[in-house]
């Protein structure tokens, strides 16, 4: 295997991993980054980055489809595919699929849950036919609070709390979702949000990191309430959690890299979600225990689980999204990674880019990311 291709919303860290193993490296993917050309030989990028230009809203114009378009036309010269978020592998030839064939089962939420009820510890889910329905759930559980959530999708995008006050005022909106079939009510768990990555073959599963995680941050610029802004690595609680995700992971057959995300209340331990692909705390794993996981993933992937070395690094990674409206100034500094061209404009809330650092002392990282980030901030010119 000498070629591989790379697909998703992001592709940058795992072309830029795979780069570092000597693989030719073809890419598709939505942002188009400027740190994703020195890694990758091939560049297929939806956006087309210019000074002065408007990179637009995300959730307006990411079309799988079209990174999907993109990707087709270069998979008949590469020997491997590797799926990242925002896309599946189903439009690719299985044979050249390095992961999960099939994610329709871990991609469906409900799906999951219902294989999962009655074998661990999870919210109360359910599929609202109706307005009617989603009424008589939550008058039956008065004791419980509710999220609706899509049925599909990563990084905590378009969940938000169900209450009273939702349905009086956005009854409408809230009826035209579930018209579309295609959106969860669960119990909400108010407690420790963390990930844990496995590693698994067809015969055996191996959980090699914990994380907390960083959700729904304002100080990140993320205007989600359960949206995705980072990691610390690692998670030094619970090690229960490293076990039920390995059988998570068994349970659901997946192979190569992957993750699951749990919530922590009062001691219990919740399985909230699980991420048949690499995560997004990849890069952190690199960093807490110098590893390559893309090396990692390749092997699992054809049955054989590397062992790993124990971490002796803490690692942060932060998420910045847009605080306002700004023009991008030079961010080509260490640590910042997602680098968008310079003068480029981003939009409230979209992504801005990221921040990547690590210490023998959790204190440090976390204070050595949170003065990048600040510094990111600084270097970005607000715009009306």
């Amino acid at each position: 295997m000498e070629n591989i291709l790379v697909v998703g919303a992001n592709t940058r860290a795992v072309a830029c991993s795979l780069k570092k193993l000597g693989y030719t490296v073809y890419s598709a993917d939505y942002f188009g980054v400027m740190d994703l050309r020195p890694c990758a030989d091939i560049v297929k990028s939806v956006l087309d980055q210019k000074p002065g230009k408007s990179c637009g809203k995300f959730s307006e114009r990411f079309d799988s489809h079209i990174v999907e378009e993109m990707a087709l036309e270069m998979v008949d010269d590469v020997d491997g595919v590797i799926c990242c978020a925002g896309v599946t592998p189903d439009k690719f030839p299985s044979h050249k699929i390095i992961g999960n064939p099939d994610v329709k089962i871990a991609e469906d939420k409900y799906t999951v849950f219902q294989k999962l009820k009655g074998y661990f510890n999870i919210p109360d889910t359910y599929l609202p036919d109706d307005i009617h329905d989603l009424r008589e759930i939550v008058r039956n559980s008065p004791d419980k609070q509710f999220i609706l959530k899509p049925r599909s999708g990563s990084g905590g995008y378009g969940v938000f709390m169900f209450d009273s006050l939702n349905l009086e005022h956005k009854e409408e909106l809230i009826v035209n979702i579930l018209e579309e079939g295609e959106w969860l009510l669960q119990e909400f768990i108010d407690g420790e949000t963390i990930s844990a990555s496995v590693l698994s073959t067809r015969d055996d599963a191996q959980t090699i990191l914990t994380s907390s995680q960083i959700i729904g941050d304002k100080s990140l610029g993320q205007m989600e309430t359960f949206g995705y802004c980072g990691n610390i690595v690692p998670y030094t609680g619970d090690i229960l959690i490293s076990e039920i995700a390995q059988k998570v992971v068994n349970h659901l057959s997946l192979i190569g890299s992957n993750g699951v995300d749990f919530i922590i209340k009062n001691g219990e331990i919740y399985v909230i979600e699980v991420n048949p692909r690499l995560q997004g705390t990849f890069e952190c794993a690199e960093m807490a225990m110098s590893v390559n996981m893309v090396e990692l993933h390749l092997e699992a992937s054809q049955g054989h689980i590397m062992t790993v070395p124990v971490q002796e690094r803490f690692a942060v990674k932060m998420v910045l999204n847009a605080i306002e409206r700004s023009q991008v100034g030079n961010l080509d500094m260490g640590g910042v990674f997602d680098l968008p061209n310079p003068g480029v404009i981003i939009e409230k809330g979209e992504p801005l880019a990221t921040v990547l650092t690590s210490s023998t002392i959790k204190e440090d990282a976390i204070y050595t990311a949170e003065k990048l980030v600040q510094r990111v901030y600084e270097s970005v010119k607000p715009l009306k």
